[in-house]
């Protein structure tokens, strides 16, 4: 059984943009709905999990003062006193313990919270590509785009926690160690800190700035390097009939190459970060140490006040270390989302009219007025194609490669918007309704069948969720697919493999033939619906169509003559245009490009076929009509 897809209607977040030169508040801005989610259980999560942080902080900045007291009262050489610094030794470790517990707390609370954004990121980004129109995903690199998906989508989880949990409470942390220094000991303590951080920031944002063209150009190595390797194994079957692997193999190996020498630059950036880093934090640290026992020296200061200072500092050098990492991080991710964001910000070449009414369909009538359309503007494709399709009836379509057949489904389903001219179904123009109910309404058997790599049973109940077990294998039967499916050992549950690979041509027609019977529409397209088959299965299937029709406007687009001799009109195209329209016999009575079409047809089958002219199906030849 097929799952409906989740409904996003009821929790809709903003349109996404890409930010102003990268900005990180830019990013965070668009990020917020995601961090105040509008469910209410969510919203407390978020709330639990800045409690949880405040008290893990209170605790953090609790544990110097603690060991100060501690030191102290063991220096005091009365033994009578030696009971307090138990107590302080014990209130010591559990302010650590309460620390520790509720940052692992906040961690799981917010957790929820985190898998939410992802969810919904990708769900949007996903949403968004199936939106896009033919003509982006017939130019798109699947690798490219699925890995700059995956690294995207996770860069949300770095930038909501870091930012919002890690990196703005160790801000405040310093903040306050500053003023409980300058409190104790004097402003100059406060002074070498604030030099100290403002050093170490400054560095840090510099060289991370500087980095982020390093890190841009190793993930764009790696989306060539996935989308190669992607592209290579979907087409296995071509290295291996040309016996390229070696030629896959060195050119997946200077993708590899590119992406090794981007990776060691990356690193060596990183590198000379970190060393600047720990070097700007040691001269901090040496210099507030030396000032403190400079007061111990001087006698204005204890040893419990040399030890707060160095604690303070240690208890500092751990937050600004992780606020370097941190905030390369965010700058990572937010590159990391230019992927999502250069994708969120495709356009849609076909989009439904703002409160666009769903199609109605009665009858199914089809029909083509004064259609112009070109994929390029430089090279027209249809020039002024009109016809009807009555409600129930069927017209075939035929010419030669490159005439614009295929192309009339492709307009039919509003893969593309025409130039000129209108496309209406029961005379509701198509532009003016909802994409959605115009698909609905129609079913497609391609020339060119591609399968999910899932189950038989999946891929023929795909053409309506949530049909019954009993309605897949009527299908199937109706399909002739049925007695095949049977004879495999795992027969419905036998999985095709990748496109449908592990089946043949004719097995994939005849599973895409079944997922159209079961869509049930009431408008049918053949693509050259069998021209995968062998004339035995052909004349079963086209007798199995014809009964399918039965009551449905069908359009159906050949190559081979002999399967549409039984329409109710057809049409012949030339470069674009309608030359020639009727029925069979009126086509061939005038002698036109049917009728060369035609004899030159029946030439081919008698050069295949040669033995007598009986061998022609009796309904392929008309000795009246045949010069």
């Amino acid at each position: 059984m097929i799952r409906p897809p989740l409904s996003t209607k009821a929790r809709s977040l903003p349109e996404l943009s890409k930010p102003s030169a990268d900005s990180i508040w830019s990013v965070t801005r668009q990020l917020m709905p995601y961090l105040w989610p509008q469910d209410q259980g969510l919203r407390l999560r978020v709330l639990g999990a800045v409690l949880c942080l405040i008290i893990a902080k209170a605790a953090n900045l609790s544990v110097p003062l603690l060991y100060k007291q501690a030191v102290d009262a063991l220096s005091v050489s009365q033994p009578a006193i030696v009971v307090v610094p138990v107590a302080l030794i014990a209130g010591y470790g559990l302010v650590r313990l309460l620390s520790s517990l509720f940052n692992e707390l906040r961690d799981w609370v917010f957790s929820r919270v985190e898998q939410y954004a992802m969810r919904r990121m990708g769900l949007q980004v996903f949403n968004h590509l199936h939106s896009l129109s033919m003509r982006y995903h017939l130019g798109r690199k699947t690798g490219g785009v699925t890995r700059g998906m995956g690294r995207g989508t996770r860069a949300i989880e770095v930038i909501l926690y870091a930012l919002f949990f890690t990196l703005i409470p160790t801000l405040v942390e310093i903040a306050l160690v500053m003023g409980i220094l300058w409190h104790l000991f004097g402003v100059s303590y406060a002074l070498v800190i604030l030099l100290t951080i403002v050093v170490y920031l400054g560095w840090t944002f510099t060289v991370t700035e500087w980095r982020t063209r390093f890190y841009r150009a190793m993930n764009e190595a790696e989306n060539d390097t996935n989308t190669r390797a992607i592209d290579s194994l979907l087409n296995y079957e071509t290295v291996k009939y040309f016996g390229n692997e070696a030629l896959e193999a060195r050119r997946y190996d200077e993708a590899l190459t590119r992406y090794q020498e981007a990776a060691i630059i990356s690193q060596g950036s990183m590198s000379l970060l970190n060393v600047g880093q720990a070097l700007i934090i040691s001269a901090g640290l040496i210099t507030l140490m030396i000032k403190a026992a400079q007061g111990i020296a001087a006698g204005q200061m204890t040893v419990g006040d040399f030890v707060l200072v160095n604690t303070y500092l240690l208890q500092l050098y751990q937050p600004l270390n992780v606020f370097g990492m941190l905030y390369r991080q965010i700058r990572q991710a937010v590159t990391d989302m230019d992927k999502i964001f250069e994708l969120l910000q495709e356009k849609r070449d076909v989009a439904d009219l703002p409160d666009a009414p769903t199609l109605q369909v009665q009858g199914g009538e089809v029909r083509f007025d004064q259609v112009y359309f070109g994929y390029d503007p430089r090279r027209p494709i249809l020039q002024g194609v009109s016809f009807t399709i009555p409600a129930g009836r069927t017209l075939a379509v035929v010419g030669q490669s490159g005439a614009g057949k295929s192309t009339l489904s492709r307009l039919l389903f509003r893969f593309y918007d025409i130039e000129q001219g209108c496309i209406l179904i029961d005379g509701q123009n198509i532009r003016q309704v909802t994409q959605a109910s115009v698909r609905q309404a129609i079913g497609i058997v391609p020339q060119d069948t591609v399968l999910f790599n899932d189950t038989i049973y999946y891929n023929i109940a795909y053409g309506r969720p949530g049909a019954t077990r009993e309605e897949v294998e009527q299908a199937a039967r109706l399909a002739h697919i049925h007695p095949f499916i049977m004879a495999m050992p795992d027969g419905y549950d036998t999985v095709v493999g990748e496109r449908g690979l592990k089946l043949s041509g004719g097995e994939k027609q005849r599973v895409a033939i079944a997922r159209t019977i079961l869509k049930d529409p009431a408008i049918l397209v053949f693509d050259e619906a069998t021209s995968a088959l062998d004339s035995h299965s052909e004349r079963e299937i086209q007798a199995n169509l014809r009964e399918v029709s039965q009551g449905r406007t069908t359009l159906i687009i050949a190559h081979r003559l002999s399967t549409i001799i039984d329409a109710d009109q057809i049409l012949v195209m030339q470069a674009g245009e309608v030359v020639e329209q009727g029925t069979h016999s009126e086509l061939l009575q005038r002698r036109g490009l049917y009728f060369q079409m035609w004899q030159r047809q029946q030439g081919e089958a008698a050069e295949r076929m040669p033995q007598t002219a009986t061998d022609l199906q009796p309904d392929t030849a008309d000795p009246g009509l045949l010069p």
